[in-house]
């Protein structure tokens, strides 16, 4: 079997190690100065006088986000069928109810228009998803929640570096969680990052990031909430700090393997195959494709196993959310989102990380190809 082409790959250069080593070094390696470097360079990178808090995790900042604007019981939070399973998980850990939307065949993004007719007297936010690193189309969905006086919390996890009209996604709006999964644009490893605008976020989204715990001016300790721990370790941030000052570059690098995949692909496949190009605002974090498995006459897993055969390794992003067990269990059926259903039946991830060439580009496509005209 040939070398295997992954679908991804993090890229970390030997300075971000030494970095990391420096750290180790110290005898500080949990929360403490490189998780407040990395929040400060995080926020000079989205721009817009934004407040950024970093922690263990996205799913964790989408949780703390929503407990900050009070989501709970009985409450309802309007989320895109077709996103990981975190960005309605939750939703339900808070006991609210995520309600599901359909979204764009092409953009896999929910749209204001989607909104509009799943808000309802209980809707308390709304959670655009920025499918792949494609924009949400943002002005008319926050327009929408001012006009209804609900929050907008963006799952911004695919989204670090992408650009909505020429403004970065973090550095507007209610608040935006992006991912440093290492499958992202950018890791720590594991974690992620909340960017708000209102400060007055920023005691409850400290206390519920360490404990609940506060402290007064002589370092005396309380307890103000029942917080959880979701704080990121100095190691990590110094991941992430490397990362930081690469990002463009990585960004840049997925921008022109795309451009080549809609080269080898554009006029050889049908164009609801392929997702929307979007325009120098998208960061690219994953390419998806569709593959018409009924025409072949073949089953997803046959195809990822042919592809392997290939020496292309390649992901499912993802199963429709209401098509999930848990979720049909509490009622939903994946029928009632028709896009979404046939993006979580069809879709494959085909390799896309910085250290790709065009030739890697052109070894995937030729494999997606032989077997497509087959």
């Amino acid at each position: 079997m040939k070398d295997i082409l992954p679908f991804t790959r993090p890229s970390i250069d030997e300075a971000t190690i030494a970095e990391v080593v420096a750290v180790l070094r110290s005898g500080w390696i949990t929360s403490g100065p490189k998780v407040a470097e990395l929040e400060r360079a995080l926020a000079a990178y989205v721009g817009g006088n934004r407040h950024v808090k970093v922690m263990t995790s996205a799913t964790g900042g989408l949780e703390m986000a929503l407990k900050a604007f009070g989501v709970g019981p009985g409450d309802e939070v309007i989320v895109p069928a077709m996103s990981f399973a975190a960005s309605a998980n939750v939703v339900v850990r808070l006991g609210a109810r995520p309600v599901f939307v359909d979204v764009g065949l092409r953009s896999r993004n929910l749209t204001a228009e989607s909104v509009a007719a799943a808000i309802s007297p209980r809707t308390r936010a709304i959670m655009p998803v920025h499918f792949a690193g494609l924009a949400v189309d943002m002005d008319p969905v926050n327009a929408l929640a001012e006009q209804h006086g609900l929050r907008v919390v963006e799952d911004a996890a695919h989204a670090i570096g992408t650009r909505y009209r020429g403004r970065p996604i973090g550095s507007f709006g209610d608040v935006a969680c992006f991912s440093f999964h290492p499958n992202k644009n950018m890791t720590t490893i594991e974690g992620g990052a909340l960017c708000y605008g209102d400060a007055a976020l920023t005691l409850p989204l400290d206390r519920e990031r360490f404990h609940g715990i506060g402290k007064d001016g002589a370092g005396n300790v309380d307890v103000f909430t029942a917080g959880g721990k979701y704080n990121l370790t100095d190691v990590a941030a110094a991941v992430g700090i490397g990362q930081l000052r690469n990002l463009d570059g990585f960004n840049a690098a997925r921008r022109r393997l795309v451009a080549h995949y809609f080269t080898r692909l554009g006029n050889r496949v049908a164009a609801d195959m392929l997702p929307l190009p979007g325009d120098e605002g998208h960061s690219w974090h994953i390419f998806a494709v569709l593959i018409p498995l009924t025409r072949l006459g073949i089953s997803r897993d046959d195809f990822v196993a042919r592809m392997r055969e290939a020496g292309i390794g390649v992901g499912v992003h993802y199963p429709s959310i209401p098509g999930l067990t848990y979720y049909r269990s509490l009622g939903n059926d994946p029928a009632e989102y028709p896009n979404a259903a046939r993006i979580g039946a069809e879709t494959v991830t085909l390799p896309l990380f910085p250290a790709m060439t065009a030739a890697d580009v052109d070894r995937v496509c030729d494999a997606l190809l032989a077997l497509v005209a087959h």
